[in-house]
């Protein structure tokens, strides 16, 4: 029997421990060697795949409740029907995965991805245009850091989500955030 035949044999057909624990390590390979690599090159951003870590988005309520619920928009003279035009005017939900393409310029509306002095980057919307000026559709007011972003700063605006896969890894982190605090 050829070597590609018996590596072949041990990654698909085999079922021990060590077969199982190369076909993750070679997925593993492909998703970080490549997988990942193409996508930065094809959407222009150092962060292609982004899963939303807090509520600083979602909409509790029907779009009508919610907006009425929050008078920051009316304060800055963005209507109902002019929030309703933008792009992911219902929300975004913890555990929505983001695909997000980097552009030279963003417009009001869009949902963009920021670096701010914190490790995660935040996903929030673009509602003034001079300077960049950002808040979570869940937030009634805005943080200080999202008042004057520079464009340096912005990684990408969100173009597609996809809902509730996201949980996996937000899953995972908790749980290691657990035995990290166990075994310290």
């Amino acid at each position: 029997m050829g070597v590609w035949k018996k590596i072949w044999k041990f990654l698909w057909e085999s079922n021990s421990i060590w077969s199982w624990i190369a076909s993750l390590a070679i997925v593993f390979i492909l998703i970080i060697g490549i997988f990942f690599p193409l996508m930065r090159l094809t959407f222009s951003t150092s962060l292609p795949l982004v899963v939303i870590e807090s509520q600083s988005m979602a909409h509790k309520y029907s779009y009508d409740e919610w907006y009425s619920n929050c008078s920051w928009y009316q304060d800055h003279n963005i209507s109902k029907e002019e929030f309703k035009q933008w792009s992911f005017h219902n929300g975004l939900y913890m555990g929505d995965i983001i695909l997000v393409k980097g552009e030279k310029e963003y417009k009001k509306g869009d949902v963009i991805i920021f670096q701010t002095q914190q490790t995660t980057p935040i996903i929030h919307r673009k509602v003034l245009e001079n300077p960049t000026s950002t808040k979570g559709d869940n937030n009634c007011y805005q943080l200080s850091q999202e008042k004057e972003i520079s464009q340096d700063k912005i990684i990408g605006k969100a173009v597609l989500r996809i809902p509730w896969l996201g949980w996996a890894k937000l899953i995972f982190v908790e749980i290691g955030k657990v035995l990290i605090s166990i075994f310290q």
